[in-house]
């Protein structure tokens, strides 16, 4: 297992006057576009890092500029209103579903930076004077770009264009998600998957059992480990697709397997699709007559996935400093969802 001792910002919030473009919009509506912002925006977000907006301003004056200057789409759940940025950070935070640890802030005013500064003490603030820097910063820098990260903010639109689907469907959450057509893979890792699952471990924090970070590297040598199974999950429906969303570690021993890590994207978390991968860990473990254990290391975030294996039939059997042993009772044995087509391939 490997540590990171830079967290890799997930997305950039902006502001806008003085900062994207020169000039305040409300006073001067001929304001001027910042070529150099437009080109961190564009840098950032082809190597998978969100953008979004925490500005005082009129929100459909501002909208209107943002898509007249042709650079709207970059932005996700813009924050453009006449409350304080630390609420606009936070409600970006959760709207995107990621921790405000990794975020970061752009504006031009001391104060406002300040204020953020003062309420997310985690939150990264970046004065606009340096914003041509940022992409040459650690946090800017993730060690992998990989095919899921540069569709990011295409994979992430698509998840708003269910969620509209969503509010205005006339029925249970189950037809709902029947009328999505998932179609959900679990397939052992290839070589050409490896970055993405090295990115699963870095970037997942709440459906993460362990926390547990790998590289490329280690995540090579269990792929080819024949004591090791290394499993990716993929889901996609009618709205396209979500990439790789799920990884799966388990060491094979004679009379017991050990899950040493469990983990599936946030973006899937209302999918209903925590507790496909590890049905079929049980199941396969069931099918070849042996038991199952799982390493769980609670966090401040991940109690989610204690759930997960609770209702799934585990149970806590022993510990090993912060590490629990928890164990399938070896009967509680669960189908897939059906509103969902499961393809296991070997």
């Amino acid at each position: 297992m490997t540590t990171t001792t830079v967290k890799t910002v997930k997305c950039v919030v902006w502001d806008l006057d003085n900062t994207v473009w020169d000039g305040v919009l409300l006073e001067d509506g001929d304001v001027t576009l910042r070529p150099d912002v437009v080109e961190v925006i564009r840098t950032l977000d082809e190597r998978g890092i969100l953008h979004s907006i925490a500005s005082r301003n009129d929100h459909d004056a501002a909208m209107a500029k943002l898509t007249e200057f042709g650079i709207a789409d970059y932005f996700l759940h813009p924050q453009i209103h006449w409350g304080n940025k630390s609420d606009s950070i936070r409600a970006v935070a959760e709207a995107i579903n990621i921790g405000i640890d990794t975020l970061a802030f752009v504006d031009d005013q001391p104060f406002e930076r300040d204020e953020v500064g003062f309420a997310h003490a985690q939150v990264l603030c970046i004065d606009a004077l340096d914003a041509a820097a940022i992409p040459g910063l650690p946090e800017m820098r993730p060690r992998f770009v990989t095919a899921d990260s540069r569709e990011r903010r295409h994979l992430y639109r698509a998840d708003i264009r269910r969620k509209h689907a969503e509010d205005a469907h006339q029925g249970t959450d189950e037809d709902f998600l029947a009328s999505l057509g998932m179609r959900f893979t679990i397939a052992p890792a290839q070589e050409r998957d490896l970055q993405r699952a090295e990115e699963l471990t870095v970037r997942t924090n709440q459906l993460n059992a362990t926390g547990y970070t790998y590289s490329y590297e280690e995540l090579d040598a269990f792929r080819r480990s024949p004591g090791h199974d290394l499993l990716v999950a993929g889901l996609e429906d009618t709205y396209g697709t979500y990439g790789k969303i799920g990884l799966a570690l388990v060491e094979r021993g004679d009379d017991t397997w050990t899950v040493k890590l469990l983990l599936m994207s946030c973006r899937v978390m209302s999918r209903g699709v925590g507790s496909v991968l590890l049905n079929h860990l049980i199941r396969s473990a069931h099918d070849a007559g042996v038991g199952l254990r799982a390493e769980f290391v609670p966090t401040s975030r991940n109690r989610t996935m204690f759930v997960t294996y609770k209702f799934s039939g585990f149970r806590e059997v022993g510990r090993n400093g912060d590490v629990s042993v928890l164990e399938h009772d070896g009967t509680r044995l669960q189908g897939f969802p059906p509103y969902m087509d499961v393809t296991v391939e070997h």
